[in-house]
């Protein structure tokens, strides 16, 4: 036996080869081969060059777009302005601006869109209005209904995401920098378009690629919003084309989504690729705070009116339409029974309160397993994954697959990823049954869905870890997993713990991952969500929509409280 085959680094790199050709590649693969066979026979021609294919693809593929460019423009523009308060500015209470601005995300994004339909939904579809129509105040059918409302929420719950990227570029702006730029009498306005700006720009394109691809890949947001006026989008039209049994076309508008997707990405990559924008050398210093003079006040107005906009009042909303009787109505009073109350048949059909209903305490429970197993696994991946490219840096062309395949799933729209795992894994592999309505199928797509982002907190957790650490262990005569269990876990066990949270909720609040494969035998929170604002039941909505956000809420104060530990503890020489 040589002693290549005898190295466990080798063995370990072949193991999670495997495990992300299993969870990524042949799934893809099944999606492909899904099109191009018997059953697939035509569905291209159908979907990009038929009569039908103006409703089938170039109809949702506009959609998709103007959902895209909207959200990630004016998502940047927000998340930009709000890191500015809150990094450079002298503006009153941004620390706690900057607390309430990360809010948003951690929240459904169908939360955002129910409160939006609670206060203005009009009578264009029938069923009952929102509150500013019951109150005699006209809506718009372009405020209620459509692409303006898709994108207005969408923006309001993917701006966080620009915020934090471009925060943490701005924090890194030396203000040394900043300062010996204008002692030489430099404008404010040339010092921002010569050091700041350069400095952010690679931070304020990731935070618009970032937006752009959640908000073309987001599916509950146009369901709610978009699909009762017939505006779809590609994520949308694939749902229902699935859904009502044409998968070949189904599967075929989930490649063009993953394509259309990815090649926006790859453009956007491509446009900093290959440039320098480092305007700071050596240790950066506190971000210098910019002096707002007169204008002092007015940002601080409308700092504040985003963030209380788009983090305080769905929740005050989602929560009060709980409590009223008839949906959206003041005057038939208040209820506790959407909560606690029995079975009643003058009440919403007969259906019992959400914390007295069974179904929902088993969603709940599967919610809360799926969230903790999907981050437990992805985890586990994501750490075994760079710990082998860590081990045999020489190993290009197999590290090079690893980082692939462990990128790839972030091109994948979350429904795309679902149709991906129904093509591959909804009908029987040899002895294996169909996972399909199983618990296990939604597990692998969760965990194949949350791989990057895993991934890349356990590459970067490794990379704080010196190597001589595991170079003495080997002099000592310490196993590979035996160094790795009493060394390296430890270390980074915080950073990982961090990640594995930030999963947990993902999954969590997250239905496009799931949509497609949850069945009655496998409820979860945020499709019974979906499922009774679909049917009307905003108030049972609005309950368990309110159950997601305190978990994911939660969760997401956990990690900012061990993120700030480990920034607050004193550092420790590991070299």
């Amino acid at each position: 036996m040589s002693a290549a085959v005898r190295q466990p680094a080798l063995w370990l790199a072949i193991a999670v080869l495997a495990v992300l050709i299993i969870l990524v590649a042949l799934p893809l693969a099944g999606l492909v081969a899904a099109t191009t066979g018997d059953d697939g026979d035509g569905s291209w021609g159908d979907v990009l060059a038929s009569p039908m294919s103006q409703a089938l693809f170039w109809q949702p593929l506009g959609g998709s777009l103007l959902v895209g460019l909207g959200t990630g423009v004016i998502a940047t523009l927000i998340g930009a302005f709000l890191a500015w308060i809150v990094v450079m500015s002298d503006v009153p209470g941004r620390r706690v601006i900057g607390v309430l601005a990360a809010i948003p995300f951690a929240l459904p994004s169908f939360a955002i869109a129910l409160a939006w339909e609670s206060v203005f939904r009009n009578d264009r579809i029938g069923g009952t209005t929102g509150l500013l129509f019951s109150l005699g105040i006209p809506v718009p059918d372009w405020l209620a209904w459509g692409p303006v409302p898709v994108i207005l929420t969408l923006v309001a719950h993917y701006y966080s995401l620009s915020f934090l990227v471009i925060a943490a570029a701005l924090a890194n702006v030396g203000g040394d920098l900043v300062a010996a730029a204008e002692l030489t009498g430099a404008s404010r306005a040339r010092v921002a378009a010569r050091i700041v700006i350069p400095a952010v720009a690679p931070a304020v394109l990731s935070g618009f690629l970032l937006a752009f691809a959640e908000g073309v890949s987001n599916f509950a947001v146009p369901a709610l919003l978009g699909l009762p006026v017939r505006f779809q989008t590609l994520s949308t039209r694939l749902y229902g084309a699935i859904s009502t049994g044409d998968s070949a076309r189904g599967y075929v508008l989930s490649i063009l989504l993953i394509v259309v997707a990815g090649v926006i990405l790859f453009i956007g990559n491509r446009t900093t690729g290959g440039r320098s924008f480092s305007t700071i050398t050596g240790k950066a210093t506190r971000a210098r705070v910019t002096r707002t003079g007169g204008w002092r006040a007015p940002l601080a107005m409308i700092a504040w009116a985003i963030v209380i906009i788009t983090a305080i009042i769905p929740g005050i909303v989602l929560v009060v339409s709980t409590l009223l009787r008839r949906t959206n109505s003041f005057d038939s009073g208040f209820t506790l029974h959407y909560w606690i109350g029995e079975s009643d048949p003058s009440i919403s059909h007969g259906m019992r309160g959400v914390l007295r209903d069974p179904t929902v305490l088993q969603a709940t429970g599967g919610t809360l397993g799926l969230g903790v197993v999907v981050a437990l696994g992805a985890v586990l991946i994501g750490l075994l994954a760079a710990y082998a490219i860590r081990q045999r840096p020489q190993a290009r062309t197999a590290n090079g697959a690893i980082s692939l395949l462990a990128y790839v799933p972030f091109l994948i729209p979350g429904v795309a990823l679902g149709a991906a795992f129904i093509a591959q894994f909804g009908a029987p592999i040899g002895p294996f049954g169909s996972l399909y309505g199983t618990f296990g199928i939604i597990v692998l797509a969760g965990i194949a869905a949350s791989i990057p982002f895993a991934f890349q907190t356990a590459k970067s957790a490794l990379g704080q870890v010196a190597p001589e650490l595991d170079e003495a262990a080997v002099l000592t005569g310490a196993s590979g997993p035996r160094r790795l269990a009493r060394i390296t876990v430890p270390l980074v066990s915080r950073g990982l713990a961090n990640g594995g949270i930030l999963v947990f909720v993902t999954m969590v609040r997250d239905l496009s991952v799931v949509v497609l494969l949850v069945t009655p035998a496998t409820p979860l929170l945020s499709m019974m969500t979906f499922r009774y604002a679909s049917e009307g039941f905003a108030q049972q909505a609005s309950a368990i929509t309110l159950i997601i956000a305190v978990i994911s809420v939660a969760a997401t104060l956990l990690a900012r409280l061990l993120e700030k530990s480990r920034d607050g503890r004193p550092e420790r020489n590991l070299s």
